[in-house]
């Protein structure tokens, strides 16, 4: 019975760890697509994010001026895609690929310049990563039946982006639907010429907008590199920025049901992990197909439910004070 729960509780652990990327860029998408700019580069910034935290990092042996490198990079690239499609009214999906190509040869090209790694930035150690934080009465409580091991091994034992990503979705939902940023920011992608008629910036919201989720996608890359990992690798990002805008599409573009659309993502991927080598009889599970399963999943989950999702009235659609 013990061996069963811990089993469980560190799948859950590895569950919550592994969504903690999907969760962040899932939010910052939440900003953005409910104020009416659609973003596919949620992949690219993360990916830059983390090769400018790893790379930060490595140079000073500070986590925290990592993290700081790594949103202003995330957010300097959402600077670019909100000139493209709010300054000048580009087409928000060319925009978005534009970013993620640009994030992928770039940062490839400079970790090959700079470090001849083979496209890597060297290892941390430890004092410049974000490593795992026992919380008070972690070990004292660890005994204890059922609430130990989910203190010890589940709240307990995780990094601080971790935490900070519980918070930022408590703040994201609190935000979007109890203030008056959230309402504007909302009427925005549903309603614009009603917000330019009532005398706010439609462009200003929306800049804000993409900003937050540059932020959000920089604090996920620098998870990846400095918290999840210890250094930056090519394409490390593994398309977990498009797998977030799923989620954001099966969340119905709020925030809690992104959470748990990421939750769900991060799950089936922890019980992959846990399948590779698994035998049925004489017969052994390829590799490939436990790991293709968690991508399949979503693709079937989506077309199970995309038609029932309804995305705001102007997402995805430039606005021109005047129109």
């Amino acid at each position: 019975m013990e061996d069963a729960i811990f089993q469980i509780v560190a799948l859950l652990a590895g569950t919550l760890r592994i969504a903690t990327p999907l969760i962040l860029c899932a939010m910052g998408g939440v900003f953005s697509e409910n104020a009416g700019v659609v973003d596919i580069g949620l992949e690219g910034k993360m990916l830059a994010a983390a090769f400018a935290s790893a790379t930060v990092a490595s140079a000073t042996g500070s986590p925290w001026l990592g993290l700081t490198a790594g949103i202003l990079v995330a957010c300097a690239m959402s600077l670019v895609h909100g000139a493209a499609c709010i300054t000048y009214r580009g087409n928000q999906i060319v925009s978005g690929v534009a970013i993620n190509i640009l994030a992928s040869g770039l940062t490839m090209v400079f970790a090959v310049a700079w470090f001849h790694m083979g496209g890597q930035t060297p290892g941390l150690d430890n004092a410049a990563r974000f490593l795992p934080i026992s919380l008070p009465g972690s070990e004292s409580l660890a005994g204890v039946p059922l609430i130990g091991p989910v203190y010890a091994n589940l709240i307990s034992g995780q990094t601080l982006p971790v935490y900070l990503t519980i918070a930022l979705v408590f703040l994201t939902a609190w935000t979007l639907s109890k203030t008056r940023f959230g309402l504007r920011l909302r009427a925005v992608g549903e309603e614009p010429k009603a917000v330019d008629a009532a005398g706010i910036s439609v462009a200003g919201l929306r800049y804000r907008a993409v900003l937050i989720c540059g932020g959000f996608t920089g604090i996920a890359g620098t998870y990846l590199a400095i918290a999840q990992n210890a250094n930056f690798s090519r394409e490390m990002s593994a398309g977990q920025g498009y797998i977030a805008l799923a989620a954001l599409i099966f969340g119905k573009w709020k925030a809690w049901g992104a959470f748990w659309a990421c939750i769900l993502f991060g799950f089936l991927d922890a019980v992959a992990i846990r399948l590779q080598g698994v035998h049925i009889g004489a017969f052994a599970v390829p590799t490939q197909a436990i790991q293709a399963m968690p991508y399949l999943l979503t693709v079937l989950l989506l077309a199970g439910f995309i038609g029932k999702a309804t995305a705001p009235k102007n997402d995805g659609v430039p606005y021109e004070k005047g129109e």
